[in-house]
């Protein structure tokens, strides 16, 4: 009998030991993403990586204020629900092949922001991709 409550004493011990022991500290995680800078492109740049500079005559009047591009994709700074047009005869994964200016090149005499007589064939959104009359994707 008096081993046992010898035993018991010792286990209420270690119990009370283990309930008043410290509670270990959660751990912090901290995640950060670093997206860079915007390329630097005299008529902006293509809305998927790897984010090449777009020919003048990609992307229409809504992709610009004041002559100045507003991003696209992760570099995006225009309004929410955003949908604006592009020609995509100007766009690689269509087939062009012509000239590309090269980031940090400036416009052309006579070519800041979009063309005058912009002929869009395609609408995207804010992060590139194609939306149909109604607003919805394909």
């Amino acid at each position: 009998m008096r081993l046992s409550k010898s035993i018991f004493s010792a286990i209420a011990i270690l119990g009370l030991g283990v309930l008043a022991a410290p509670a270990a500290a959660p751990a912090q995680i901290s995640v950060g993403i670093n997206i860079g800078n915007p390329p630097s492109c005299p008529y902006g740049y293509y809305d998927y990586a790897p984010y090449n500079c777009a020919p003048y005559g990609y992307y229409g009047p809504e992709w610009f204020n004041g002559g100045v591009f507003i991003g696209a994709g992760r570099w995006f700074h225009g309004p929410k629900n955003f949908h604006g047009s592009v020609n995509n005869r100007y766009d690689p994964r269509h087939g062009y092949h012509g000239a590309m200016p090269s980031r940090g090149a400036r416009p052309e005499p006579g070519r800041s922001g979009p063309p005058k007589n912009f002929h869009g064939n395609e609408t995207h959104d804010n992060a590139g991709h194609v939306v149909n009359d109604h607003g919805h994707g394909h």
